[in-house]
């Protein structure tokens, strides 16, 4: 689905003062389980018992996560059986819009992540016939743009305590099992709340230890584990302060660049659905046309802007429509 019109769409104000639309899109989106319901709907699935036979995911697990996503507007309950009562569990417009997020954590892993990338398939884009990737693009001005052309500084209803997922929105993964075709570093960076905040942090161009501790509010030791984590992936890397030598600075490395498209996928769908009433949360600025920078996705083999109906997953040689 592209972009919904501002006019049709049904937004979520949310409560002035409070979380805004970077904490409660990243509080929804920082979930294995959550994603892997939405990847499979947009797949076709819609019943019940389908999701529960679709992949190792408990009657439990499957019974809240439905609820939260019907609860935020991701989903729709619409019934189709009088006696017994029984509903289907349908994207809706929110829930369509999903589809760049999935599909630039996708791109991201089978590029950059060594174990499980061989096991995700590969994209087609049926305009072209062509396995592809997608390419991040200012809708401005159609450029093909990078972490480093963005700039951004919080807007009205900016600043880092509204930005971070309170604790109740994440729930854990999993219990004992995980969903297939995993994207796993990609949730060790997004699927914990203070891991969201210092990887946007580092985006925002935090170097120092005290830098990250002060704009995220997160107890020394997190910080500590968090950058740690980054810098084993290889997301961030460590080198001598250059007034101090024995102080470290972490600066993002070309994977932790390359991680952009799903920040700004993430960013740009709580933007769209989830409105504080003093404004937006974050003002993004593209360089080379000076304009708002909104992301847009396109083919990497002939260029033109992609459309969830317009992917493809390959799996074992035969393609099934799906927008990833």
């Amino acid at each position: 689905m592209d972009s919904p019109d501002s006019s049709t769409r049904r937004v979520t104000v949310l409560d002035e003062g409070g979380p805004n639309s970077i904490a409660v899109a990243n509080g929804i989106v920082g979930d294995e389980w959550t994603l892997w319901i939405v990847q499979r709907a947009l797949g076709g699935l819609t019943q019940y018992s389908e999701y529960l036979h679709a992949g190792p995911i408990s009657s439990a697990v499957l019974t809240a996560r439905l609820a939260r996503l019907v609860e935020v507007d991701v989903m729709e309950r619409v019934p189709y059986n009088a006696r017994p009562p029984r509903h289907d569990y349908r994207l809706t417009a929110r829930g369509r819009a999903m589809w760049p997020i999935l599909l630039t954590m996708w791109a991201w892993e089978r590029a950059w992540v060594d174990g499980p990338a061989p096991r995700l398939p590969a994209m087609r884009h049926t305009t072209c016939g062509a396995v592809f990737s997608p390419v991040l693009v200012c809708a401005a001005c159609d450029q093909e743009t990078v972490a480093r052309d963005v700039s951004g500084e919080f807007g009205p209803s900016g600043g880092w305590s509204r930005s971070i997922p309170s604790a109740t929105t994440r729930r854990r993964s999993h219990s004992g099992s995980r969903p297939d075709e995993l994207v796993v570093q990609t949730m060790a960076m997004i699927g914990n709340r203070w891991s969201t905040a210092l990887l946007g942090a580092a985006f925002l161009g935090a170097t120092r230890f005290g830098e990250f501790e002060q704009r995220v509010g997160a107890p020394p030791t997190i910080v500590a584990e968090r950058l740690r984590s980054f810098c084993e992936i290889g997301v961030l890397e460590q080198s001598p302060n250059p007034q101090r030598p024995d102080w470290i600075v972490y600066r993002l490395s070309t994977k932790g660049r390359a991680f952009f498209p799903v920040m700004a996928s993430v960013l740009e769908w709580g933007r769209q659905w989830f409105v504080s009433p003093e404004g937006p949360a974050l003002r993004l600025e593209h360089a080379g046309c000076g304009r708002t920078f909104h992301p847009r996705l396109r083919c990497s083999e002939c260029h033109e802007r992609l459309r969830g109906a317009d992917v493809e997953i390959v799996r074992d040689g035969r393609a099934a429509r799906t927008a990833v």
